[in-house]
């Protein structure tokens, strides 16, 4: 609910909306996702963590590590603007990404 308010509040519109509770990705879907990235960002809490998917490839454990959560599946919210993913809700990581 968090990232939908933020989202509200920038005016701006997923082309793309899907129910994490019904349509469940785990790790090989995960990964998938991630590596069409350019950059993943990855926030439980206030920590972030971000991955340059280009020019420093982190591991599969390092990138499931970030991603999934401790059902094994991706974390929601997830959103992606453009070549960079965004995995879990961080106001700082949505702004800068959103820009």
């Amino acid at each position: 609910m968090k990232s939908q308010g933020f989202l509200a509040k920038k005016k701006a519109q997923p082309e793309v909306i899907h129910n994490a509770g019904k349509a469940r990705l785990g790790r090989a879907d995960a990964l998938k996702l991630a590596r069409s990235a350019t950059k993943v960002i990855a926030a439980r809490g206030k920590a972030v963590v971000m991955f340059d998917m280009t020019k420093n490839p982190p591991t599969d454990d390092e990138l499931l590590a970030a991603l999934l959560g401790p059902t094994g599946n991706l974390r929601a919210p997830t959103l992606r603007v453009g070549r960079t993913l965004l995995v879990g809700f961080n106001p700082d990581a949505y702004a800068s990404a959103l820009k």
